[in-house]
């Protein structure tokens, strides 16, 4: 199992930039990969999440209506698309095995496995 996540970079308040998990021993699918970040100082939150088979998708209050999650099936990619970028947004983004309980989205892979991640940065 590994992830690799790119995509990340600076950007400015406003300006969007698309985030890229090559997801090795999974099956994008029909497995439930998501994305999480992890800001300084702060625990990690999900962030979007195929919370099903079906295609189902979670999103954090937060990140509704600024963040798409997608996926190419052929590439066994997944993507999060960062739209209308805030200061707030600024985080180490990670991609992994989710699972939605309620309202929040818990991953589900050990984080002895999980991806170097890719940082964003939103500052003017």
């Amino acid at each position: 199992v590994q992830f690799v996540e790119s995509g990340g970079g600076l950007v400015q308040p406003g300006e969007s930039l698309r985030l890229s998990c090559v997801a090795s021993g999974f099956t994008t699918s029909h497995d439930t990969l998501g994305w999480f970040r992890q800001a300084p100082g702060k625990e990690r939150e999900g962030v979007a999440c195929f919370s099903n088979s079906r295609g189902a998708i979670y999103y954090a209050d937060s990140v509704k209506g600024r963040f798409t999650i997608s996926r190419d099936n052929a590439k066994n990619t997944m993507y999060l698309e960062v739209l209308s970028s805030a200061p707030e947004d600024t985080a180490v983004y990670y991609c992994a095995a989710c699972t939605v309980v309620g309202k929040i989205a818990y991953p589900t892979t050990p984080y002895g496995s999980w991806g170097q991640g890719t940082q964003v940065t939103v500052s003017s």
